[in-house]
């Protein structure tokens, strides 16, 4: 057993914006709660709306960093994974979502905060400081990360082309890197949907890799980025 390291919360000071954009932000009681019940329903809409189909679930490993990676069709992507996955996982679980898009206003960015658990990642003027933060949360708290390489959603249901932000995120860190490939959501939830349509979901996950040994650099970057990118791909050919 570990002894107790008692330090005062990362996010002590902040209030507001700047607390739900802190990407070292810690939760309590109460947010861990509304997950509880936010996963629960999630798992019974899919269901019965979309007859989620998930295969590769054990896959998945029950501890240590870990990041799922997959294309990215809706903002029904992340709900579909996030609710595949074993409750217990709700509070070290963070969807890695668009801070231009969930962070921008206070009732966004708390909804997003308590009820998904995401931290946001900045597509324009993203810092280095911010990159570093998610890699220390990554290894230190042994959390798992939603990540969507594309940069942002299909406007057409095709996959696009992975960006190099993934490998920075990942290179040199111990974490196991899960291949994901979703199918249905763009049908289900296109671009400009209020609700969910009745429309099949099917999710498949794929086996785990690591990049421990890849050093950070260009190369480093570009070669995991192209090898997750063929995975997510391959899945795909096996859903269809």
């Amino acid at each position: 057993m570990r002894p107790w390291d008692l330090k005062p919360a990362r996010d002590l000071e902040q209030a507001g914006l700047a607390r739900y954009r802190n990407p070292r932000r810690e939760h309590g009681l109460l947010s861990s709660l509304l997950r509880l019940g936010w996963w629960s329903s999630l798992r019974l809409l899919l269901g019965v709306v979309n007859r989620l189909e998930v295969r590769g679930r054990e896959n998945v490993p029950a501890n240590g960093p870990v990041v799922l990676v997959a294309n990215h069709e809706s903002h029904y992507d992340a709900l579909v994974i996030g609710s595949a996955l074993p409750l217990a996982m709700r509070d070290r679980l963070f969807p890695l979502a668009a801070g231009d898009v969930f962070f921008e206003s206070p009732a966004a960015a708390a909804f997003a905060a308590h009820f998904r658990n995401a931290l946001p990642v900045w597509r324009r003027n993203a810092g280095r400081h911010g990159l570093d933060d998610l890699r220390q949360r990554l290894v230190e708290e042994e959390a798992t990360y939603i990540l969507f390489p594309e940069g942002g959603r299909s406007r057409d249901g095709a996959m696009k082309p992975f960006k190099p932000g993934v490998g920075m995120l990942i290179a040199g860190t111990p974490a196991a890197v899960v291949p994901c490939y979703l199918d249905g959501t763009f049908e289900a939830f296109p671009p400009g949907a209020r609700l969910p349509r009745w429309s099949k979901v099917r999710l498949r996950i794929g086996a785990a890799r690591r990049f421990e040994d890849v050093r950070p650099g260009r190369q480093g970057w570009d070669h995991i980025t192209a090898t997750l990118e063929q995975d997510v791909r391959s899945l795909g050919e096996l859903t269809r």
